[in-house]
């Protein structure tokens, strides 16, 4: 049993960086403005949460739930979701900085990136069936024997994913970004 129960409440303009997060479960709480950064968030339950504003950057999430979450313009740089608790993992990303991200073997289906700032994340061994990529810059990002089965990048940019090495069946991609998926062969396309 969690220590605190903390049910549909509003928590704005926090700096946890100097006040300390209440160990427990946040169930339909919403985080407007808050300062998450670097510190151990670990072992913390968000169900049906909505982070606004807040910075997340290098925090610690092992072994933290985040159930049908969304986090919308967040700075998230560095984080490793990879460690966080995957039973019933379910996010979503709108207009959020994700540099460096790590979502390395996660099982996360279904998951949308809006607007987001992808450069240099982690997708390796990732399950993305019907992901979406919507006005996503994916420069870097790293795919290797990803499951991307029906995954949305015809809004993307800059991304580089290997048929080869990943699993791409039905997943869609525009005219416009095609050579993502040719870089490898060095081929000129005009």
């Amino acid at each position: 049993m969690l220590e605190n129960y903390f049910d549909d409440e509003i928590f704005s303009k926090i700096d946890f960086t100097k006040s300390k997060i209440n160990k427990g479960e946040y169930d339909n709480c919403t985080f407007v403005n808050c300062n998450f950064e670097a510190i151990h968030a670990s072992n913390i339950q968000f169900v049906e949460c909505e982070f606004l504003e807040c910075n997340f950057s290098n925090t610690i999430v092992k072994d933290t739930a985040f159930k049908d979450v969304s986090f919308i313009n967040c700075k998230m740089v560095g984080v490793k979701f990879h460690e966080c608790d995957p039973f019933l993992l379910q996010f979503s990303f709108k207009d959020c900085q994700l540099n460096y991200a790590s979502f390395y073997q996660l099982k996360i289906p279904n998951t949308c990136f809006e607007k987001c700032n992808l450069e240099e994340v982690d997708f390796v061994e990732t399950q993305l069936q019907n992901a979406s990529f919507t006005d996503c810059n994916l420069q870097n990002a790293i795919f290797e024997n990803t499951n991307l089965e029906k995954a949305d990048f015809s809004e993307a940019n800059f991304f580089q994913i290997d048929p080869d090495e990943n699993y791409l069946k039905q997943a869609k991609f525009s005219k416009e970004n095609i050579e993502g998926l040719l870089s490898k062969h060095k081929i000129i396309i005009v």
